[in-house]
């Protein structure tokens, strides 16, 4: 497997499945593709949970044609997205495999806990012995949680070799769970997602300049957004330091943390975004102050289909 970058990119939103409101189609989002492989920010991560296929529909257009070894696919076994059948989890993965038209995903992940532990035996158990096995991971999993998949994994010859969970400056509960501690010490990659909050932290709203009225992230992020200018402040003043836009911050943060961040794209800039925090190295004192002006806000940010990893 290729080496993974610093940042993966996120295809959430070419689901279209309303969640940050607007329209996306392949015309629009190639140019965003192109600019992340021309950054070397080749590792996507889809689900067919994002717009039951569309966003891996999308994803496999713009792959169509390359080579094989220029780029990385992390895709998701979702429970709620299949049926009863008792061959339910190898169908969900072949299907999605002729989907995208490749013949192996780089990364696979179990989507959440719904029906675990069974599902998590099911993929071992699809994947045991295959040489053409993918790092496995399981996502929205609390400690425990992640501690049995790794067992089961492990009865099956194969590893827990990745985690990804909602992890920002304003949701740290994968740190305080002591997630992030287990993931170091078995040599895990944790992956996380929703660093900039869908666009909360990312400079780009406050009070004066709210999220358009219309989408979930709006309903979520509108009422908190006097809260957000403080530790947006506290951002502007390292992004002036070290002269990026505040959006590069809680990435910066996020790598300095030992995680490998999901950043969603669903503009040029955003790419271009996460390619400089990847060049931006914040110091322990840097992250330390950030870390306790986001905690004195006191926010909560779990959304819907998460649970608190405590």
């Amino acid at each position: 497997m290729n080496t993974l970058p610093k940042i993966a990119l996120g295809a959430w939103a070419w689901g279209n499945d309303g969640t940050f409101g607007g329209n996306l189609t392949a015309d629009t989002l190639r140019p965003i593709f192109e600019a992340g492989m021309a950054h070397g920010l080749n590792l996507w991560d889809t689900a067919y949970a994002y717009g039951m296929g569309t966003s891996e529909k999308v994803l496999a257009g713009f792959l169509k044609g390359l080579p094989r070894e220029s780029y990385l696919v992390s895709d998701k076994f979702t429970p709620q997205c299949t049926n009863d059948s008792p061959t339910a989890m190898a169908d969900m993965i072949e299907m999605q495999l002729k989907l995208m038209e490749l013949d192996r995903f780089d990364i696979y992940w179990i989507h959440n806990v719904w029906g675990a532990p069974h599902w998590t035996e099911e993929v071992a158990r699809y994947f045991e012995g295959r040489a053409d096995a993918p790092m496995i991971g399981v996502s929205n999993h609390n400690l425990a949680e992640i501690r049995q998949a790794d067992e089961i994994l492990r009865a099956h010859g194969l590893r827990l070799a990745a985690v990804q969970n909602h992890y920002s400056l304003i949701n740290r509960s994968s740190e305080d769970s002591g997630i992030l501690d287990y993931c170091r010490e078995n040599g895990i990659i944790f992956f996380s997602y929703m660093v900039l909050e869908q666009g909360a932290l990312s400079g780009k709203y406050d009070t004066q300049h709210p999220m358009p009225e219309g989408s979930d992230r709006a309903a979520t992020y509108n009422p908190m957004l006097d809260k957000l200018e403080i530790l947006n402040a506290a951002m502007q003043k390292l992004a002036d330091k070290y002269h990026v836009a505040i959006a590069q911050i809680p990435v910066a943060w996020a790598i300095a943390k030992g995680t490998l961040p999901i950043i969603g794209v669903t503009k040029v800039s955003h790419v271009e975004d996460a390619a400089r925090a990847a060049s931006i190295t914040l110091s322990a004192d840097e992250t330390a102050e950030l870390e306790s002006i986001a905690d004195s806000l006191n926010l909560n940010v779990i959304r819907f289909w998460e649970k608190e990893m405590k």
